[in-house]
């Protein structure tokens, strides 16, 4: 009889591509439909990779205007195209986000900005 724990191991271990090539064996070979237990196999391990690899756009959050907010306030007007009432607004509501829906290299380079000039930002 096969070793029943090592071959739940491998499953277990299973990238969501490897699931679904042992899906598509199982159809195909056995006549076997794994709709049900290919989900659960890929369930946490695959999910979490799979999502963090297609995200593709992120936010700028400004956390904390520090301790130049005049500085801040400037900079915000500038980055955003905002009024310097609007831009003034968007940084005493910090935690607030200065731009969304940016690239990783765009919104790191605004971080860079805002946190070089005295602010505390972040990219989510």
């Amino acid at each position: 009889m096969a070793d029943l724990k090592k071959i739940a191991d491998e499953l277990v271990n299973l990238t969501v591509k490897e699931v679904s090539e042992l899906a598509d064996i199982l159809k195909e070979e056995y006549g076997i439909e794994p709709a049900a237990a290919a989900v659960a196999v890929a369930g946490p391990s695959g999910a979490g990779e799979e999502a963090e690899a297609e995200k593709s756009t992120f936010d700028v959050v400004i956390t904390s205007p520090g301790q130049a907010k005049l500085q801040i306030v400037k900079l915000v007007k500038e980055l955003t195209g905002l009024g310097l009432k609007e831009a003034k607004a968007l940084v005493d509501a910090a935690p607030k986000p200065v731009k969304e829906g940016v690239s990783k290299d765009e919104g790191e380079a605004l971080v860079g900005q805002l946190t070089e000039a005295g602010a505390e930002a972040e990219l989510k």
